[in-house]
């Protein structure tokens, strides 16, 4: 297939280069001039504009938009403003879904189909094969599966029904994993404090093999453990929240369906910035591990 894509920051750069390993004609656009010119030389086209990048596709038009939640709405309008009806939209980053109504209402209104699409599996998924859910008509789905099916680890995608459902179900995704971080921090709190002087890397590593909480988490901690000790030196206690697991809480308090877990881990993180503590520490080098963020806790 042959689609747009906006957006080449951690995960942006790597899609389009998976992208491009399947034999997909990509034109990329970004608004730093670098990671453009590394899709170049890796055999994506380039474009030096939305409008440049809009011209070089033939109807029926995909875009594929992966930026900040903060900007999305910016880039939608411009692009509402350059594509025709009938063209497709599909919004991959992580949006709040009562901003993803409005997108899909905005870009209807003109005609323009639209999928949201929450992606998981952080820089190195996006590269090698990620996990996706989908929301939007079902006949755009399945006319971009193909693209789906490339980027994703197999049986690694679906389709959850109409817009916001898969930024719904993203959101969701991560606030269930503000509670697992949470709750595999205490646990290693608890046994660096202890007096048995425990190797840290090999709990994790025998947690990560055929324990019930076996998980890609205990394998990114296994892989921290091993590069910077049990005193994750180097590694801020301030663990950031980046806002879907706030807003799985407000969602749910409208819902009026508890979610003790994830309030908790959102508050313990918030705390942190304030107290930076050991637990903070393992939580901010998860995040480093699986989705490239800062170990400054910034």
């Amino acid at each position: 297939m042959r689609l747009g894509y906006i957006g080449l920051g951690k995960m942006g750069e790597n899609m389009v280069k998976n992208l491009v390993d399947h034999d997909h004609e990509v034109v990329a656009h970004d608004v730093n001039d670098e990671p453009v010119q590394r899709v170049d030389d890796y055999g994506a086209e380039p474009a030096d504009s939305p409008e440049s990048l809009v011209g070089s596709l033939e109807q029926r038009r995909v875009v594929w938009v992966m930026v900040p939640h903060q900007v999305v709405g910016d880039v939608l309008e411009e692009l509402s403003e350059l594509l025709d009806s009938g063209d497709l939209i599909v919004d991959g980053g992580n949006t709040k879904y009562k901003e993803t109504e409005k997108h899909a209402e905005m870009l209807d209104e003109k005609g323009i189909d639209f999928l949201d699409i929450g992606v998981s599996g952080g820089p190195s998924g996006a590269r090698n094969g990620a996990c996706m859910m989908a929301g939007g008509e079902r006949s755009d789905f399945e006319h971009i599966e193909p693209v789906l099916e490339d980027l994703n680890v197999e049986g690694g995608y679906g389709y959850f029904g109409p817009t916001p459902s898969g930024h719904f179900v993203k959101m969701v995704h991560n606030g269930i994993e503000y509670g697992m971080m949470q709750a595999i921090a205490e646990g290693f709190d608890v046994m660096a404090e202890s007096n048995l002087d425990l190797d840290l890397q090999e709990v994790a590593r025998v947690y990560n093999n055929g324990a019930v909480i076996e998980s890609s988490l205990m394998e990114w901690l296994k892989e921290g453990y091993g590069d910077r000790g049990n005193g994750l030196e180097d590694v801020s206690g301030r663990a950031n929240e980046s806002g879907e697991g706030r807003w799985t809480t407000e969602a749910a308090d409208e819902l009026d369906v508890p979610t003790d877990v994830i309030e908790d881990a959102l508050d313990a993180r918030l705390r942190s910035q304030e107290s930076p503590n050991y637990q903070g520490q393992v939580i901010t080098l998860l995040r480093h591990k699986f989705g490239g963020h800062s170990l400054d806790g910034a």
